[in-house]
């Protein structure tokens, strides 16, 4: 009689497991899109720095996103090249305490002039030594370089850091409390013909 009883807790117990893995599975993916940035395609020029010899526009990628993780309460974006030849990649974009209500940033809210950025949002300042949106500008002759878009949804409705924090800093901050991640990673490598 215990033997069948366990047999049937045993049963219950991975029916339910079975149950709650299913639905986990089911549930859509946390996404980031873009219209200004294809999945491993070339960055276009409109996104590319406009300087350092580099001759693009400098405006932020529209970006969009959808199914974030239950218990989100804010959103940060972190944009990442590893391939830069620092020995710990460039940052070219961080922003955080983006609203859980924000589903979404125009282009060009990567420029702080332009006040496209939503309410309570902060730029951090990225490794061009400024806040706001850099695009990729790599050595001439370098491979394609591999720029990751990176939003993060957050199980806190505000980081509370220092505006000079740097972008490791807040990557720190920023990792400590993801609840998920949603990625889009596209590439570039610089003409030769846009040395100085």
């Amino acid at each position: 009689m215990l033997r069948s009883v366990a047999a049937i807790l045993v049963a219950s117990g991975s029916l339910a497991l079975g149950t709650a893995l299913a639905a986990e599975q089911a549930l859509p993916a946390f996404r980031l899109t873009s219209p200004d940035l294809m999945p491993g395609a070339p960055v276009r020029a409109a996104q590319v720095f406009n300087s350092f010899g580099c001759t693009g526009s400098n405006i932020s990628p529209a970006l969009s996103w959808s199914n974030p993780p239950a218990g989100t309460k804010s959103f940060a974006l972190m944009v990442h090249d590893p391939d830069a030849p620092t020995g710990s990649g460039w940052w070219h974009a961080v922003v955080y305490n983006i609203p859980a209500n924000v589903a979404g940033l125009p282009a060009r809210a990567g420029d702080p002039a332009a006040g496209l950025m939503p309410a309570g949002a902060v730029q951090g300042i990225t490794d061009f030594g400024t806040a706001g949106y850099g695009g990729p500008c790599p050595p001439v002759g370098d491979k394609p370089h591999r720029y990751h878009f990176r939003l993060h949804a957050l199980k806190v409705e505000k980081l509370d850091l220092p505006p000079t924090a740097s972008a490791a800093f807040v990557g720190f901050n920023v990792n400590a409390n993801t609840l998920g991640v949603a990625e889009l990673m596209a590439v570039y490598a610089r003409p030769a013909t846009t040395a100085k």
